[in-house]
């Protein structure tokens, strides 16, 4: 795994600890279905396409409902959501904005990592023409944050959602 942070701290610092109103991605069923802008929206299938069959050692099911803008592993489940918005803490002229936010690059994939308050951590690229958002609970991300599960999903976001801004 190739990783480097964008200012030299420790993984753990990197977790932006969310304001007042952050949950978790989705419920029991599974993750919310976005709405992807529609320059987003083929980016997102090809990604769903080249999703791997298995991520943290857990494997691929079927998400309720079935989209091409989600994917699930395991239970408690790693979610994954295409096409998102971009987060507040990284939208300039949000009141929860941080110009300081930190990310993390995992094998060649930046992400902002923010810890809810469940003790899941949401995970969502940056610098991408599609915002994928990756939540890990608590189960696999741990106490100290571990983002390692980002490294089965870097191979298939690289290769389908081009860098660019959003």
């Amino acid at each position: 795994m190739k990783s480097s942070l964008r200012r030299s701290l420790a993984l753990p610092a990197l977790l932006v600890f969310c304001a007042a109103g952050c949950t978790s991605a989705g419920g029991p069923a599974g993750p919310a279905v976005p709405t992807p802008p529609e320059r987003a929206v083929g980016l997102c299938r090809a990604l769903h396409e080249k999703l791997p069959d298995s991520v943290a050692g857990m494997r691929r099911r079927t998400a309720a409902p079935v989209s091409d803008f989600t994917a699930v592993w395991g239970s408690p489940a790693v979610e994954l959501r295409c096409g998102v918005p971009k987060p507040e803490v990284i939208t300039e002229g949000n009141p929860h904005y941080d110009r300081n936010a930190l990310s993390v690059e995992i094998d060649g994939v930046e992400w902002l990592a923010e810890r809810q308050p469940d003790g899941s951590v949401r995970c969502t690229t940056t610098l991408r023409e599609a915002n994928v958002e990756v939540t890990l609970p608590k189960k696999v991300a741990g106490e100290a944050g571990d983002l390692g599960a980002l490294t089965d999903l870097a191979g298939a976001v690289s290769a389908t959602v081009p860098i660019g801004v959003v």
